[in-house]
């Protein structure tokens, strides 16, 4: 499995990155399997940098807040109205219910039937789970003001567990449990942040960490006003190796 950084700052786009944006790869049957959890501001851009966005299989949402959603309409303009032809079939997209609405609100005149001729919306619900090629993605309902999901991504030989936005809560350690990578939120900080049930802290998500005993901590959704160094000192006060920060258009080979 490989994980590539498309964007990693949090709630809003920041100056050396985008949105929340993460590809996951892996192989089976002599091709390449390419799926993008979430697209926020921005990511659509940096994705471009790492594969053609046509050759995407599928992606998933975790939430429907703009920095990590948005993006799916200029995912639309780019299959919808390429040079080269429509795209086609319509590509599957994982996500809370809702979300087609959410496209069509956002993207003011779209006609509804072109967007179904792009995407094709399934609603994910707590403990769902999708085969897409080599991986396998189990969605868990997690701790944030609205319906948000975190995943656990399983390919044959690697275990990958994705967040998206939450505080800390079960869910997170079941999806994290003997993880390769865990890549977690860490928008608050310890000290500065005390509103419960939307981020987690850095010490919190590697309290989470290593509760799930997950073989690596990686720290994501970090809004630019962060001073991360802080972020990573918080988190080593309980993670025992090293805290890992998501670098953008950074790639990762799992396991390691």
């Amino acid at each position: 499995m490989r994980v590539t950084i498309v964007g990693c700052s949090g709630s809003f786009a920041g100056p050396a990155s985008p949105a929340s944006s993460y590809l996951v790869q892996a192989d089976q049957d002599g091709r390449r399997w390419s799926v993008v959890f979430d697209l926020g501001n921005g990511a659509l851009g940096s994705l471009q940098r790492h594969l053609d966005p046509s050759e995407l299989d599928a992606i998933v949402l975790s939430h429907l807040h703009p920095d990590h959603c948005i993006d799916v309409t200029s995912l639309y303009v780019y299959r919808n109205y390429h040079p080269g032809g429509r795209h086609e079939p319509p590509l599957p997209v994982h996500c809370p219910p809702g979300t087609r609405a959410r496209m069509l609100g956002a993207f003011e005149g779209l006609d509804p039937h072109a967007l179904d001729g792009q995407f094709a919306f399934h609603d994910v619900t707590d403990g769902h789970v999708v085969q897409i090629g080599p991986l396998r993605v189990t969605a868990r309902r997690v701790r944030h003001p609205v319906e948000a999901y975190g995943f656990r991504i399983e390919s044959a030989d690697a275990v990958l567990a994705y967040s998206g936005d939450s505080d800390s809560c079960p869910a997170l350690v079941d999806l994290a449990a003997g993880a390769d990578l865990a890549l977690f939120d860490s928008a608050f900080m310890e000290g500065r942040d005390t509103d419960r049930g939307i981020h987690m802290t850095s010490r919190r998500a590697a309290e989470i960490a290593v509760e799930a005993g997950a073989r690596r901590l990686m720290l994501t959704h970090m809004p630019a006003w962060n001073d991360q160094s802080v972020c990573r000192d918080q988190a080593a006060e309980v993670w025992p190796g090293e805290v890992e920060l998501a670098r953008p258009d950074a790639a990762y080979d799992l396991p390691s």
